[in-house]
């Protein structure tokens, strides 16, 4: 057995769940290349600032994986063990604008990275999927077997065929694939335009928060560490060859009581502007993470307020370091 470090791929590396996950990656030993487009659908300098404490130890590539020539010479120059692929074009809402781009990068981009594989031999590709797959789905709690008919916005409509797709190269050409449907992931670097950080940061600024909806809405939510440990058991998963797998919190908290979570915490009470349901969002996300137990000894050990606790310190701490007389 040869003892040099693993070489992995990680696609998106400087976004929020992927960044924890090259920490953990690093932590574990293996030598990263990641590769990121660092495209404004949100401040790029963000993104910079979730690598930045682990920059020097990583090679890190700018480039968009929807770029066929880019990534077929990665893949011919480097000799990865593995592909943990995360790069997308993120959120529902912004998906029902802009289709296509949604298309390109989810679909084209992941084939093109299975492509990849097929061509240099990697055998072992782990993809970030959604609950968002599941759409209305009237069976509660959501389990990796129910009939999936009917996905309600083109992002989710994308992630599934991401799965179908390593489900292929799987087949046809011996890919291990574990397709890991996220449940709502929040924690510390969470991205500006989910709910759990805008909130946050409008109440501690005691501006209004958007509610769409009557505060019924319920997710799933699941803190990063939690994800993170799901991952990297995924990365070690060799029973079988092809897995769709549920990584979430294992429990439903509506909108109204998450809002009030965060209200306790910070002692402070939301401004709350009252607006209709959004098109393409779920009414509610709940995993069923009893595979994720048996294969992956998976167990989610944050609930949500703890996680919100944690999450705040974190906000609280960096703004003080970016601005110290807070």
């Amino acid at each position: 057995m040869s003892s040099h470090p693993k070489k992995i791929l990680v696609t998106g590396g400087a976004g929020f769940i992927a960044s924890h996950l090259c920490e953990a990656l690093l932590a574990d030993g293996a030598e990263i290349v990641v590769i990121d487009d660092f495209n404004n659908f949100y401040d790029p300098e963000i993104k910079r600032g979730n690598i930045a404490s682990f920059r020097d130890r990583i090679t890190l590539i700018k480039g968009d994986i929807r770029d066929v020539a880019l990534v077929d010479s990665l893949f011919a120059e480097q000799s990865f063990d593995k592909v943990f692929h995360f790069a997308a074009r993120a959120g529902v809402r912004p998906s029902i604008a802009e289709p296509r781009l949604y298309i390109s990068t989810n679909i084209d981009g992941t084939l093109n990275l299975l492509e990849g594989c097929r061509k240099s031999g990697v055998k072992h590709f782990v993809f970030a999927s959604s609950s968002s797959v599941y759409g209305v789905n009237k069976k509660v709690p959501f389990a990796e077997d129910d009939l999936i008919q009917r996905t309600i916005s083109p992002y989710a409509a994308t992630k599934l065929a991401g799965e179908q797709l390593c489900s292929n190269y799987s087949n046809l050409y011996g890919i291990r694939c574990v397709c890991l449907r996220f449940f709502t992931v929040y924690g510390p670097r969470q991205r500006p335009d989910l709910a759990i950080s805008k909130f946050t940061k409008l109440i501690m600024a005691d501006q209004a928060i958007d509610q769409y909806g009557d505060g019924s809405t319920a997710r799933d939510y699941t803190y990063v560490e939690d994800i993170i440990n799901g991952v990297m058991a995924a990365g070690k998963y060799t029973a079988t060859d092809f897995e769709i797998i549920n990584l979430g919190g294992s429990a439903a908290n509506t909108l109204s009581q998450l809002i009030s979570d965060i209200e306790e915490i910070l002692g402070k009470k939301a401004k709350i502007n009252y607006l209709p349901d959004q098109p393409g969002d779920v009414p509610l996300t709940f995993a069923d993470v009893s595979k994720a137990g048996r294969l992956l000894g998976y167990a989610p050990r944050t609930p949500l307020k703890q996680g919100l606790h944690r999450y705040i310190e974190w906000v609280v701490a960096h703004q003080r370091m970016k601005n110290p007389h807070i």
